[in-house]
């Protein structure tokens, strides 16, 4: 089981989908409560009740969008792909629970002025725990095998680019402009310039990007101050492209694919390097390892 939680599972996701999300959460807590009425709220006779009780559904709303915004903008690395797991995405959600009933707990309070003792809080925060914790950790597990078994099954079936092999490249002693890969920093007064079949993967760090290519059949990883989406702009080559938010990738360096619940791996240099691929991006690159 601990072996389970510490398993990688997906956090990137567009901020579309988290408001999606906030809504969906609001609308079936405030429309629950207003058609079923639990919680003696059938015995609450106080004006504007509709409004009122649609009222949780707008805590729910707020204090979801916030959890799921916030925090991986406060605290990106926490947040990153590569630390990310199937427990702490069930923490994540169990944690959103338990805020969308305390702040409805403080709402309620301030609607009717009754404060609930220390037991009450108590009582109340160990049974949403209880009850939401569950249907979580199944919901989250069940989602990690369907990732897993669909992106292990359709990585075995994509095509590996057939000149692509960890057998050494001679380096062109004298490339010409034909032949050269020209990346220029936001200064546009650094620049490197490399032969395009050397390139193994680009990187992008905060303001910087690592460009990670073969000099002498050995990888050297120099930084350029810029942008992943400038230098981007400034690739022409169809088989060098972007697979990832932080990675562009050289396809034709490829040497092995694999997946697991946050998608496909691209192997390169032997295994030395894997690189993510982002949902968004899943259906470009596979149609273009199929054109290789």
């Amino acid at each position: 089981m601990v072996s389970l939680l510490r398993q990688p599972y997906p956090i990137e996701e567009p901020a579309r989908t988290t408001w999606i999300r906030a809504v969906l959460i609001g609308a079936f807590i405030g429309l629950f409560l207003l058609v079923f009425q639990p919680f003696d709220i059938s015995d609450w006779h106080t004006p504007y009740k509709t409004l009122k009780v649609l009222g949780f559904g707008v805590v729910s709303f707020a204090v979801t969008a916030l959890h799921f915004l916030v925090w991986p903008r406060l605290f990106p690395a926490a947040f990153s792909d590569r630390v990310w797991t199937v427990g702490k995405a069930i923490l994540m959600i169990v944690a959103n629970i338990l805020l969308v009933a305390v702040a409805n707990q403080l709402y309620l309070i301030a609607l009717t002025g009754r404060k609930p003792s220390v037991a009450g809080w108590v009582g109340m925060l160990v049974g949403t725990f209880l009850v939401g914790i569950f249907p979580t950790a199944g919901g989250v597990v069940a989602g990690y095998v369907i990732r897993l078994r669909r992106y292990v099954r359709q990585a075995a079936e994509l095509p590996v680019h057939p000149h692509a092999s960890p057998a050494p490249i001679p380096d062109t002693p004298t490339p010409t402009a034909v032949d050269t890969l020209t990346l220029l920093a936001d200064n546009e007064k650094d620049s490197l310039t490399l032969p395009p079949d050397k390139l193994l993967y680009i990187e992008s760090s905060d303001n910087y990007c690592t460009v990670v290519y073969l000099k002498n059949e050995q990888p050297v990883k120099p930084l350029l101050r810029s942008s992943l989406s400038r230098l981007e702009g400034q690739i022409s080559m169809p088989d060098i492209v972007r697979c990832h938010r932080s990675f562009i990738v050289n396809l034709d360096r490829v040497e092995k694919i694999t997946g697991n619940a946050q998608g496909y791996k691209l192997h390169l240099l032997g295994g030395q390097y894997q690189i993510p691929v982002a949902r968004k991006y899943n259906d470009s690159l596979v149609a273009r390892l199929k054109s290789l």
